[in-house]
């Protein structure tokens, strides 16, 4: 008896150290590896969101707003939150550790690291890249691309484009009607007519190449299985032919179609026996955290949920065909919970004061400058509409006492006008900026502190969202991307090979395998690929 527990002892200590040396060989890491690729019958349907610029620091922002009526800090978990799985992936791009979404998307759809800016082709631009959505259509899969921006923005066109510049929006549209993909949804298109204005409407292209444009609610509402090469175009644009805002909703603006609308109809479009291949991205999430308007991210991160939500219904009716991904191409603004000003407290009821998105109160400040001349204009003119769509209020002591008595008697509204008052350094600030927003913006100060305090945007906007962030006990590190990892979620067949730590570049890998596809073979296009891709223009 003593002998065999001495002997299972030993037995167990060897098979430890066995396996220990073995998933440190070579050979082991690279069976470990290879488990980490799909092996099974292709994926039938395949669903994988891109939330632009979407960190975990914006999810958990947006779960953590949701739950801020609870009585003790919590959150409430969006869908894709509650995946079974979940990974991890890095980001950078070939030429610096913080990418932008043409070499993201590069690495994500073609599995090749590239130079920031740069869509489907090497740093060097000698060569051109095939994606996984043209290998998804060389198969048989009908694919859709869905964007809240311009369909010709560096994410989508990294599904069907090879450009040395994602700036080349006119080449990109171009490329985008000779992809041959099913259904393409959302935004318009940037240079419709070439960058000078002067080369063919891309609208007479889409004619020629089969497309059909359908930028009304009514026609859109009316297509039907069946109806193929259509390009869905939102009828209400802001001025980047991108779809509005979603916090724009909360004044009952009218922003025609959304994201979740334009999935409900590619679902619609194209259901066949041989599959989808659908791609769909949040594009505002990363305009918004540009501009550092944390509300503003949370609105768009919700109309983003509820494009997915759209794709699990779908998923739990076929739920052994279907994969649903989940991740972003870089985290955007540097975005923290916490703030120097607020310590260890956070106040999130303050955002949901907040009723408009940057772009749309910068026209009000514009609005407000045509009209009035430079010398009389007055911080004061503003502060109505300040209040209105942020929350923030100059108070007056007799109204700042009674909202004290009523704070310490526990009336939660005047906590919360309390924490909205503006102090008199903010008022200070909102002074700086209004004078910098009745400028032209020609005269404005172009220095670097200038950059740091308004990062290009319009000055006062951009310093009442600040203030507003700031005392929500939020903060921002830049305008611009980090080089943060990124998470990935998914659910569905297949879907356990998106757990770990990976790179970006693992993700074309992952999805290829998906589709049958072995990831490793070369996706270089050929001369003669380039040559049709050339000459059919």
């Amino acid at each position: 008896m003593r002998f065999d527990r001495v002997f299972s002892k030993v037995l167990l200590i060897f098979i430890l150290v066995l396996g220990f040396v073995f998933f440190s060989s070579s050979f082991g890491i690279a069976l470990q590896s290879s488990s980490s690729l799909y092996k099974g019958k292709p994926v039938k349907y395949i669903f994988w969101f891109i939330g632009d610029g979407m960190g975990l620091n914006h999810v958990y922002l947006t779960e953590a707003f949701l739950g801020r009526k609870s009585n003790s800090p919590s959150i409430e978990k969006l869908s894709f939150t509650q995946f079974p799985n979940v990974g991890l992936m890095t980001t950078y791009a070939a030429d610096s550790y913080i990418t932008d979404s043409a070499s993201a998307i590069t690495a994500m759809a073609a599995g090749k690291k590239t130079n920031d800016g740069v869509i489907n082709m090497d740093p060097t631009l000698k060569f051109k890249y095939k994606s996984v959505a043209e290998e998804a259509r060389d198969l048989g899969y009908k694919v859709g691309v869905l964007t809240s921006v311009s369909i010709d923005h560096a994410t989508p066109a990294g599904m069907y484009a090879h450009q040395p510049s994602r700036n080349n929006y006119y080449a990109i549209a171009l490329e985008l009607f000779e992809s041959n993909f099913d259904y393409f949804g959302g935004g318009g298109f940037l240079q419709p007519q070439g960058k000078d204005g002067k080369q063919k409407d891309v609208y007479e292209i889409a004619k020629e190449k089969g497309y059909k444009i359908v930028d009304k609610i009514e026609d859109f509402l009316k297509l039907r299985k069946g109806d193929n090469k259509i390009v869905a175009i939102n009828p209400i644009l802001d001025s980047s032919k991108a779809l509005p805002y979603a916090i724009n909703r909360l004044r009952g603006a009218n922003l025609g179609l959304s994201l979740a609308d334009f999935t409900k109809k590619a679902i619609e479009l194209l259901d066949n026996p041989k599959g989808f291949f659908i791609m769909v991205e949040g594009g505002k999430i990363d305009w918004a955290a540009h501009a550092n308007d944390a509300g503003s991210v949370i609105y768009d991160v919700l109309d983003f949920n509820e494009a997915i939500k759209v794709a699990l219904e779908f998923y739990k009716k076929r739920p052994f065909e279907t994969v649903i991904i989940v991740t972003a191409d870089h985290e955007t603004g540097g975005l923290s919970i916490g703030y120097a000003g607020t310590r260890y407290e956070v106040y999130l009821d303050v955002l949901s004061r907040q009723k408009i998105s940057y772009d749309e109160f910068t026209k009000i400040v514009n609005e407000y400058k045509s009209k009035v001349k430079r010398e009389e204009a007055k911080l004061s003119d503003l502060l109505p509409q300040i209040k209105e769509y942020y929350g923030l209020e100059i108070l007056s002591p007799e109204v700042r006492k009674e909202l004290e008595n009523r704070a310490k008697a526990g009336d939660k509204e005047a906590k919360i006008r309390l924490q909205l008052a503006l102090n008199e350094s903010e008022i200070e600030e909102l002074e700086k900026a209004f004078k910098l927003s009745m400028m032209d913006p020609k005269e404005r100060p172009n220095d670097a502190k200038s950059y740091l305090l308004y990062g290009g945007y319009d000055p006062l906007t951009i310093t009442v969202t600040r203030i507003l962030n700031q005392k929500a006990g939020i903060s921002w590190t830049s305008y611009s991307h980090t080089g943060m990892p990124v998470p990935v979620y998914a659910i569905g067949a297949g879907s356990y090979i998106f757990n770990g730590y990976y790179d970006n570049t693992d993700l074309y890998k992952k999805l290829m395998s998906l589709i049958g596809k072995d990831p490793y073979k070369d996706n270089v296009l050929s001369s003669a690929e380039v040559r049709e891709l050339v000459f059919s223009k």
